[in-house]
């Protein structure tokens, strides 16, 4: 088909970080339909139709803004694990770099796996000079993962009547080195 849209692949030691596919809906909707899971993004279970509106926006954000959230799969299983990217919607107070894995992929280092790859690509490839994370307060998970990547805290927002605080890394102060194995 003409005009498909594409998006770099990265390759970790663990994962692929690609386009999310028609063929991960079912996964997607899975990942997204546990409460545990979605409590500090969405704040609430996504129905099916939730899922696919979701996923068709984060598709999208590829098309206009060049860049967005890939779909994680985990290499030894081929299973859609979650996502992570890059967020900037209109009206964001900067570029966000963010993430949600399914519950059943917890506590294996996927996370931060992946968005240390996706970070990596916004310094090297992408040029960017500063990533913020913004995460519930709640959120320690997340918060530990931002802290693995070298993220400190850089204040405090309220978007959408939710208090997140912001976590932020400059590429000059970035403990991610460039990594031979990532596709680009």
């Amino acid at each position: 088909m003409t005009g498909m849209l594409t998006a770099p692949v990265l390759t970790t030691s663990r994962l692929t970080l690609r386009m999310l596919e028609a063929r991960d809906f079912e996964e997607y909707a899975s990942i997204h339909s546990d409460f545990e899971v979605t409590r500090f993004t969405t704040r609430k279970q996504m129905t099916r139709a939730d899922s696919w509106n979701h996923m068709a926006t984060i598709i999208g954000h590829w098309h206009l803004r060049g860049y967005g959230m890939w779909g994680v799969e985990e290499l030894a299983s081929h299973r859609l694990v979650g996502r992570v990217g890059f967020h900037c919607p209109e009206g964001w107070p900067e570029y966000e770099l963010g993430w949600t894995i399914g519950r059943e992929f917890w506590g294996r280092g996927f996370a931060t796996e992946a968005a240390r790859a996706a970070l990596e690509h916004a310094f090297t490839a992408m040029n960017r000079e500063h990533i913020i994370s913004l995460i519930d307060p709640l959120n320690a998970s997340s918060i530990r993962v931002a802290q693995r990547l070298g993220e400190r805290i850089e204040g405090e927002i309220e978007i959408g009547g939710n208090r997140l605080l912001v976590y932020g890394i400059s590429r000059s102060i970035s403990p991610v080195s460039v990594n031979p194995r990532l596709a680009h």
